[in-house]
């Protein structure tokens, strides 16, 4: 999701192999999907949710694509150039490119597309990713406008963009990032933000299209049949049914109502949905973590925030709460991320000890006292927002630790996830429950989200120094360099406490056993377009 400058290598895709099965067998199938509630947008430029972007990128592609094999395909791009300093690439539009509505799909809409991502009356989120791209960062900082972005439409079948810096991942980058998907300007124009909740106005570009969409019920995918490359979906259709329940979801699977579903489910259940093949595991890239609105009186002393972070067992969380193979966190950059020569986690510190529990508590006692609550007294109550499922065990257990170890009391608030991401991004809230799954393997795909100017940072970060180091590690072609500078906007991160770190992702998802061909990966873009139902 960023801009930096490093040397990626593929993503690594799980896919779930089957056993030989004849064609006849493959083709053919109707699959439901749970992968979470009603989302926010299915606007692939407004969206900033991984799980989302799983529903997008079966209804969108980009110039480039991921296939089933882990390769980096042509996607609506059928080939490219690349001069020689790595800086402008042309990418050559296959002449049979067209939307779902028969319409053809020209460089125009990628020049419009992209640029709309910068311009700030749309409001992207996720504008920041498109600084991998020349003056887009000078956009999104007020210095250039939006039309100046380093993307041009030389003809109908020919788009050049221009890097600020070699970025060798750019091609995977571009594949699987939504944002870099394609819209229509003339459906936008004319439907605005209602543009995707109708199947006659969802115009899309990838293997699928909508068929019916029911708010806060399904979403149904069908063949889109001017894709240039049909033959490959070996599923007719999708239903991605909405709904964050766990516990309706094992029932869903159990019952065969439900092939795959992407919520966790809770801990007790675990073990027997193991013991009865229904339990698939995805190595992921990603932290659990709890964001403080620091702009909150509760939370201006950083000293309040240290001590809310050393007050926590993520041992006890892992173990006893979650039960799903997470890590404990004792810094914010993942145990999978790559590093200079070994991971960044290995060749950078934990910042928080998390198997010395007991001397952790006494510094955050002394922390408490240090800010003016010694044992809590004064301290507000503060409030929690908290996910359904097993992220409210993860608050209750945390509402425990805070009362018994600083005799700080919280209020847990239980809700659909839309909705306090809402209340993030108008900052109206205390503290909340987040995850963030990177879109690279690169410690920036986890740094970039709290720069300060960052659609992600809701907490009020914001830190002239970090930023610094962040731009120096985007603007390196010396890893070594790149790596110093994260290292130490990690430590500020890690000092100054905007967000708490709890465990390192590990997904455990629900599956009917018989369904092969599913394909997961660890920045949560799961693939259904391969699978089908082994009888």
């Amino acid at each position: 999701m960023k801009r930096i400058l490093i040397i990626l290598s593929m993503i690594i895709f799980t896919v779930l192999s089957c056993s030989k099965v004849t064609d006849s067998a493959k083709t053919g199938s109707l699959l439901t999907i749970n992968l979470g509630p009603e989302p926010k947008t299915m606007d692939p430029t407004l969206n900033s949710i991984n799980v989302v972007s799983s529903y997008i990128l079966h209804a969108f592609e980009g110039l480039t694509r991921i296939d089933s094999n882990n390769n980096v395909k042509s996607g609506m791009a059928e080939s490219w150039n690349i001069s020689e300093d790595g800086l402008t690439y042309t990418f050559h539009i296959r002449k049979d490119a067209k939307w779902s509505d028969g319409k053809p799909l020209t460089a125009n809409d990628f020049e419009y597309s992209w640029k709309r991502a910068v311009d700030p009356n749309t409001a992207a989120e996720y504008s920041y990713m498109m600084e991998i791209v020349k003056n887009a960062k000078e956009i999104n900082s007020g210095d250039m406008y939006y039309n100046d972005l380093a993307v041009d439409a030389i003809d109908d079948y020919t788009f050049e963009v221009r890097l600020p810096n070699p970025a060798s991942y750019f091609l995977e980058f571009i594949a699987s990032t939504v944002v870099f998907m394609p819209v229509r300007k003339d459906i936008i124009e004319r439907y605005g933000d209602k543009w995707t909740l109708s199947p006659d106005t969802y115009i899309c570009n990838g293997p699928y299209k909508m068929k019916e969409r029911i708010t806060d019920e399904k979403i149904v995918f069908d063949i889109n049949t001017n894709y240039y490359s049909g033959k490959e979906q070996l599923v007719n259709e999708i239903t991605f049914l909405l709904m964050s329940d766990p516990n309706t979801a094992i029932a869903g699977v159990r019952g065969g109502n439900i092939h795959f579903s992407a919520l966790e489910p809770p801990a007790a259940e675990i073990e027997t949905l193991k013991n009865k093949g229904y339990i698939i595991a995805n190595n992921s890239i990603g932290t659990y973590y709890i964001e403080l609105n620091i702009t909150n009186k509760a939370f201006e002393d950083k000293r309040v925030r240290q001590a809310l972070a050393l007050a926590i067992d993520r041992n006890y969380l892992v173990e006893n709460v979650t039960k799903g193979g997470q890590i404990p966190a004792g810094a914010f950059v993942p145990t999978e991320v790559r590093g200079l020569k070994s991971t960044f986690r290995k060749e950078n510190k934990e910042y928080i000890d998390i198997n010395d529990y007991e001397n952790n508590v006494k510094k955050a006692k002394e922390l408490m006292a240090e800010a003016g609550y010694p044992n809590g007294q004064n301290y507000p109550v503060i409030e929690l927002k908290v996910s359904p499922g097993i992220y409210v065990l993860v608050g209750e257990a945390l509402q425990q630790m805070w009362k018994e170890n600083l005799n700080v009391n919280v209020s847990l608030v239980q809700e659909e996830f839309p909705i306090t991401l809402q209340s993030l991004t108008e900052k109206d809230y205390q503290m909340a429950r987040m995850g963030w799954t990177g879109d690279y393997n690169d410690p920036m795909t986890m740094l970039d989200v709290m720069i300060s100017y960052g659609g992600i940072n809701h907490s009020g970060f914001n830190n002239k120094e970090y930023d610094d180091n962040l731009l120096i590690a985007k603007q390196s072609a010396d890893n070594k360099i790149r790596m110093q500078a994260m290292a130490k906007a990690e430590n500020i991160l890690m000092e100054e406490m905007p967000i708490i770190p709890l465990y390192y992702r590990a997904d455990l998802f629900m599956k009917n056993p018989k369904l092969q061909g599913v394909v997961l990966n660890p920045l949560g873009r799961h693939k259904f377009n391969y699978s089908y139902m082994n009888d």
